[in-house]
């Protein structure tokens, strides 16, 4: 008996076909850069606050929905300078 979790089975459990996620990294702000924010686009604009800071346009929709902070903030929650 395989006690082997199913690859496969687990994969359906994504939303995103494994694509997707190589077409994500084209969307970084600062691609190969400290930065996981996305770039900002005219579908994609930097017009929202930083929910730790509050300092208005850090983070594009994506941002948000994705759950960040913006740089400064997540600068200095991971021991860093800004």
């Amino acid at each position: 008996m395989n006690d082997q979790p199913d690859l496969d089975d687990e994969m359906d459990d994504y939303d995103e076909p494994c694509d997707s996620y190589l077409d994500d990294e084209m969307d970084f702000a600062d691609p190969g850069g400290n930065s996981a924010l996305r770039a900002a686009t005219p579908s994609n604009p930097r017009n929202l606050p930083c929910p730790t800071c509050g300092e208005p346009d850090r983070l594009t929709p994506r941002d948000v929905q994705l759950g960040y902070q913006c740089n400064v903030c997540a600068d200095a929650a991971e021991g860093g300078c800004s």
